[in-house]
């Protein structure tokens, strides 16, 4: 059964730990993901962006295939389906299709519009039990064609989004969809901590969690952030163990053919790097 993401990051603030967010893009990623949180007995987030549910013939697909697999595989531990930078639209659709959280990104409106959006946005999922993630300040890099330069949030506008009644947020501090570059100058702490200041309780969200050093990451979490989401980094780690298994001209001996073996190397690929991820987010054994 799915659930709303509100009581894993509220329980995952108080504890401060952070729930990992990790991207879905077809039934290998899903079922890596959804395995090795059961393993690990932690609470996970699927995220599933508008590129990413079109490519998978729809939000409706995508919500009845994690819904199954969570029965067949006896999946007991917290699983939230999550729309990822959605658009105003695309938030409707996720939660009519049965997506138990949703991301409203208006970042890209001015702050009046992005409020109004919002609210009706929250007042919907309010009604159905959904929880709801706000963005301020666009964070940086590419995603789905959104481009961003690395900007940060401002504290306030942070808290008039908080207010509203969202369940978690946003903020960006300095960090990058995708590869960081060589010049990166680093999460902004400072602007991190007046974030939380203004906020309080709210759990705050780290994009772009791919690439940031892992002392970054930990330190980000003690400043109030309860969701770190993953999605190049499994990308990554799935493309370099399908190579390998290609270069070694393994799909060319027996059956190596086999979708489901040629795949296999990718999948367990996946299923190391959301473990290692769920190490350092604290989230093992917290379901």
């Amino acid at each position: 059964m799915l659930v709303s993401a509100k009581d894993m990051l509220t329980k995952a603030k108080a504890g401060k730990y952070a729930v990992g967010q990790f991207n879905i893009n077809n039934l290998e990623w899903t079922k890596a993901i959804l395995l090795t949180a059961q393993e690990n007995n932690s609470p996970v987030i699927l995220g599933v962006s508008e590129g990413a549910g079109k490519y998978m013939c729809g939000f409706e697909t995508v919500a009845a295939m994690v819904k199954a697999m969570i029965n067949t595989l006896g999946i007991t531990v917290p699983v939230a389906l999550h729309l990822d930078h959605g658009s105003y639209e695309g938030a409707f659709k996720a939660m009519d299709a049965g997506f138990s959280s949703v991301m409203f990104d208006g970042s890209h409106y001015g702050i009046e519009e992005n409020i109004e959006k919002t609210k009706e946005v929250i007042r919907v999922a309010g009604e159905r039990g959904i929880s709801v993630e706000a963005e301020v300040g666009a964070i940086g890099g590419e995603e789905d064609g959104v481009v961003g330069g690395g900007e940060v949030a401002d504290p306030d506008e942070c808290k008039s989004i908080a207010g509203l009644g969202v369940d978690m947020l946003a903020a960006g501090i300095g960090n990058i969809h995708g590869v960081y570059p060589e010049n990166w100058q680093g999460l902004n702490f400072d602007v991190l901590a007046k974030i939380q200041e203004k906020t309080g309780t709210m759990p705050l969200v780290l994009h772009g969690g791919t690439g940031i050093p892992e002392e970054m990451v930990k330190k980000a979490i003690s400043l109030g952030v309860s969701k770190v989401n993953v999605n190049t980094e499994c990308q990554l780690s799935f493309a370099a163990a399908t190579r390998k298994y290609i270069e070694e001209g393994k799909d060319q001996q027996g059956k190596g053919f086999d979708p489901r073996k040629l795949l296999a190397p990718g999948f367990e690929a996946i299923k190391a790097t959301v473990k290692e991820k769920m190490e350092l987010f604290g989230s093992i054994n917290k379901a």
